[in-house]
This record gives C-alpha cells, structure tokens and sequence, in this order.
C-alpha cells in the first residue's frame, strides 16, 4: 500500500475544519498598546572662528562652540489614539527631558530654576488625548482633542531631535515658537484637509496664573493642513498670536528666582522693552509648510515664516530719531524727548528649503538653504546663560544675554550639507538604532552687518565677524523599553 504523502490529521477537510473552530486573538488591550521609548543626544559644534566668549551666533541648541553639549536623554511614555478608528480612543503623552537643550524647553512654572547648571530637568510634553467620531458635513473623519502641554505645530522642524534633518536649527525654529500650554482640536473635514483650531496661555508658558503665565492673556494657536496625491504631498499653514510679553513686576517669590532678591526691570531698561500693555500688544508666529515626495527617496520641504511683534521698540510720537529730538530740544528748547512713547513693532520673514535624497537604508543626504531677515535685530538673541531663556519669558533680568542693536537689523544666509547615517547594528537589549549625523555649515549677513563672534585682535577688538563657518555632528542612540 502506497504510503500517504500526509498524516490523516493533516488532511484538507480536517484541517479547515479546525481553523474554523479556533478561536480568532483577542483584540489589544489599552494597556497592552502604551509604549516607553526614548534617546540620548549628544554632539559637538565646531566654529572655525574660534569665538572668544564661545558663543554660537544664531544658534540655541548647538550654541557652545568647540565644546562637547550632552543635549540631552529624553524618555516618552504614551498611548497614542487612533485618529482614524470609527470609536472613541483616549490616549495620552508624557515626555520628560534632561540635558543641556532643555535650558530652551521650560514650561514657566515648572521646574525652571531646579537645577543650577547647563544640564537640567523638564517636561516637553505632558497631555491627554482622545478622538471623538463625531462625524458630520465639516467632520467626516472625526475630531481629535488634545489638552495638556504640547509643542508647538508651527515650522518644518520638530523638537524630538531624531525626527530633524540636520543637527543644527534653522533660524525659523530657534527663534520661533517652541511649547504651549492648552487645548488643540483637530477637526478632520475630509480625508485631504485637516483644520486645526485652539487656546494656549502664550510660548513656553505653563498653566494660567503667576508663574506658569506671564500675562493675563490667552493666545490662539491654529490653521489647516492639506494631504494630496495620496499623501506625497502635504501643505500645513499654521498660525500662533497673542500677548507674550511679560508683565513688568518685581518678583515675590524671592527664593524662586536665580537672583534672590532681583527685581523685574522696566522699560527702556530691558532689552526686550514693551512700551505697551503687554495683555494687548500682540505677537504672531506665521509658518506655511510644504512637503513633496516626487521620487520614493527624494523629499523636498519649504518652510515659510513670517514673525511680527507689534509692542517692541520704542519711538516718540514724531517719529524722529533720538539724536534729532535732542538737537531739537537742545536748539529751541522744546521738549520732545518727553512726548509720551509708542510701539513701532518689529517683524521678521524667512524662507528655508530642504533637500532630502535616500541613498540606501543606511546613508541620507540633506541639504538646507535659508533666508532670515531680522528687521529690527529683535528675535535673534544669543543666551548662553543657565536661566537667560527663562529669564525674558519671566522678564527677569537676564544680564549674560546677547542682543544686537535696533539700527538697521540683520539679513542672514544660512546654507548646511550634511549626512543622516543609520549603520546596521547587531541585536541589542533596549537600544533599536544608532544615529549619526555629521553636517558642514556657513552663515553670514548679506546686509553688510556683522553679528557673528570671532577671536579678538588688534584689527578687530570687538571680535566681529559677517560669517562663520562650522562643522557639527551629533550621535543618537533611540532606545525602547516596553
């Protein structure tokens, strides 16, 4: 008898018969969905002018120059929500950061002044999240809501370093938005545009009230995005506006601040002066982004911003200058110097683009060309010091804070190439990758000005320079714990 090619139990009919009575997985439980994962940054900014104060001009996270920055370790617990499921989903966010950027990424308060030193501790997110399916004519995808501390949806680039291009900011994110505190809904109208729709207490402030605010003000944060040709093509137009100048007090927490006993100063005294109310005078945070995959490899990004402060630099009601109001007083024996002062505003606008070309799994190559005018040398700042970024959102002095003067602003071309290289690792316990990303980069004025810091000489007490050229590079090693 000829030996059957298989056992009787294995048979056609048998066998179907039994995968219709086994029973199907059960669904993920909600628990079995919340993931904790996390990386640890670190990388080095080479200033070929070899700066004498070791200052980076422009930059904020790569400002220490030809010195090693531990920028930071950063641990996220999560669940996220489905924003397409046909049921409601809660989920949630909780990501907490240590290291040298998070001088940048404070919360006014929460845990500002915890630690005295480059290095220090803080939330970049901690929210709630659900989606609703509430659907109708304006929501045929639902609604998604967040309420907590996010960052900000303004820009191209993002605060979760490992999700950037380069190691090195743009001007448009280092001075623009970063966090908020809030309320964000998003409503998907149709499956290609999305409109988002919010509140918040202002930039990098906490909860209402003193110290988690500033000022007395909400601000609205929101906009649309648009997802075309099958999502090779994504436009986002983004909008933060609201009062963010800080109300000029003396502060009676005497303990809390970095100076005990320090008081606010008042305009003209500080560099960052509101002659206004600040819960009325308005600052506006513009981004319009676009992002086009034409190739599979290929990805093309234009970031386009425009900033404007309407409470800034002072100026009397005839518009003249200082000196010609004290030739004129000087002369004549008016006294216009004492009119009463008014805002005059200052506005920046910018355009950057990226290129983004993948070789193989392993090698990326970046290239990023940006155009930043400054009209009135308000918003880019050089603040080296452990609390100087919380400082001017508190409107605490901050005495080791860089500003250049008013006069004519500054024009900055930036242009960087660099190289996002993941190499294959063998398989590790908690670490899942490693990330390297080496870049070249040359910033100048194209105004004539000179804001950038180089060595001192003879020739060149000041130590002013219209350029500087850098090599940077960071390594990140992503990790996963559950």
């Amino acid at each position: 008898m000829q030996r059957p090619s298989q056992p009787p139990w294995l048979s056609a009919p048998i066998w179907r018969k039994k995968r219709r009575l086994w029973p199907p997985p059960p669904p993920p439980t909600w628990l079995s969905t919340v993931t904790v994962d996390g990386y640890v940054e670190g990388g080095v900014a080479v200033n070929f002018n070899q700066p004498y104060n070791k200052v980076n001009w422009g930059h904020l996270y790569t400002d220490r120059a030809n010195w090693p920055t531990f920028n930071g370790a950063v641990l996220t617990v999560q669940r996220p929500i489905d924003p397409k499921s046909a049921n409601y989903d809660f989920g949630f966010k909780a990501q907490l950061q240590i290291g040298e950027d998070m001088r940048y990424n404070h919360y006014t308060g929460t845990l500002e002044y915890a630690i005295a030193d480059r290095t220090q501790i803080g939330f970049l997110e901690a929210n709630l999240q659900a989606h609703l399916p509430w659907t109708s004519f304006i929501s045929q995808g639902g609604v998604d809501v967040k309420v907590g501390q996010f960052p900000t949806y303004n820009g191209a680039e993002v605060m979760y370093a490992k999700d950037n291009l380069f190691y090195s900011h743009s001007y448009i994110f280092n001075f623009g938005p970063f966090l908020h505190t809030g309320a964000m809904v998003t409503t998907h109208v149709r499956d290609w545009l999305d409109v988002y729709t919010g509140v918040t207490t202002g930039v990098n402030t906490g909860f209402p009230g003193w110290p988690g605010d500033n000022n007395g003000s909400p601000s609205f944060h929101g906009g649309f995005g648009l997802n075309l040709l099958d999502g090779n093509l994504t436009i986002v137009g983004i909008i933060h506006h609201g009062p963010e100048n800080p109300v000029q007090r003396g502060n009676p927490f005497l303990a809390y601040a970095p100076f005990p006993g320090a008081l606010a100063l008042t305009w003209p005294n500080t560099p960052l002066a509101c002659v206004c109310d600040p819960n009325t005078a308005n600052r506006t945070f513009t981004n319009l982004t676009t992002t086009w995959k034409p190739t599979e490899n290929l990805t093309l990004i234009t970031d386009i911003a425009y900033n404007r402060e309407s409470g800034s630099n002072p100026i009397s009601t005839t518009g003249l200058s200082a000196a010609t109001i004290a030739a004129l007083d000087g002369n004549f024996g008016t006294n216009f110097a004492g009119a009463p002062l008014k805002p005059q505003g200052a506005d920046s606008y910018a355009i950057a683009q990226y290129a983004s070309y993948k070789v193989n799994d392993i090698f990326k190559v970046n290239g990023r060309v940006e155009f930043y005018r400054d009209n009135k040398n308000f918003f880019v700042a050089a603040l080296p010091g452990y609390y100087d970024a919380i400082n001017v959102f508190h409107g605490f002095p901050c005495y080791s804070c860089l500003f250049r003067p008013g006069g004519q602003g500054t024009s900055y071309l930036a242009l960087t190439a660099g190289v996002t290289i993941t190499p294959e690792l063998p398989k590790l316990p908690i670490i899942t990758g490693l990330i390297i990303r080496p870049e070249f980069r040359w910033d100048t004025a194209v105004n004539g000005t000179t804001p950038f810091f180089r060595g001192v000489t003879s020739n060149n007490p000041l130590g002013q320079s219209r350029s500087q050229g850098m090599f940077n590079m960071d390594v990140i090693i992503p990790f996963s714990l559950l």
